[in-house]
């Protein structure tokens, strides 16, 4: 679904990834991990597009990245990636399903926000402002939010950094039935290990290299 293929990211004369190499097929779970500073969200950030390798190829869906126009990335990114970021980051004047409403919008779609919201078990949050949402349940609205266009690729960096382990646990949970029954590609940072049971395969960044965990 997504390769790389001898990927380099150079900021200056610092090489932030070197040599990256790996294939994430539909249907898997991924965790990517490594200590702070080693390129995990440069890489995240090459995957969707936010970013260009300096050397390297990008393949998405047998599509070369760079052989594509800045306009079809930005579609792209729109229709067939989604974000999840440790902050929830919702718009504070916007109810729940107005945050969803929102984004499909922007793409040119419309969605049954209050249905959609109830795959996440909060069709009653519906009319709720993000500060009259607990921390799980506005993360739980990011993540309705990042799906409601319906992505192939789902990128999430440290979704559940900023909660207990309960709410950590659904919010793991949500990403792997997306992954196993809806058929999309998950790639996770996660500095808690904890949350690694949940995960089809573990990829580990250190000094810019990436290697497979066993």
């Amino acid at each position: 679904m997504i390769k790389l293929t001898a990927v380099e990211q150079t900021y200056g004369v610092m090489k932030v990834l070197q040599d990256v190499s790996f294939e994430a097929k539909e249907g898997e779970l991924i965790a990517l991990v490594g200590p702070s500073g080693s390129g995990k969200s440069t890489l995240l950030q090459l995957l969707g597009l936010l970013q260009t390798p300096s050397a390297g190829e990008i393949e998405f869906d047998d599509r070369l990245l760079q052989d594509t126009s800045d306009e079809q990335r930005r579609r792209m990114r729109l229709l067939e990636i989604g974000f999840i970021f440790q902050e929830s980051h919702l718009v504070p004047f916007l109810t729940a399903a107005e945050q969803l409403e929102l984004v499909a919008e922007e793409a040119g779609q419309t969605v049954d926000a209050a249905t959609h919201l109830e795959v996440f078990g909060l069709r009653d949050r519906a009319d709720h402002l993000p500060q009259a949402l607990s921390g799980g349940e506005r993360q739980r609205v990011a993540i309705a939010r990042a799906l409601v266009n319906d992505p192939r690729l789902v990128l999430a960096d440290e979704p559940t950094a900023s909660l207990d382990y309960t709410n950590a646990r659904q919010v793991m949970e949500l990403l792997q039935q997306q992954a196993h029954e809806h058929g999309k590609t998950v790639i996770v940072i996660t500095h808690d290990e904890r949350m690694l049971s949940y995960c089809d395969r573990v990829l580990r960044i250190e000094d810019g290299y990436l290697s497979e965990v066993d």
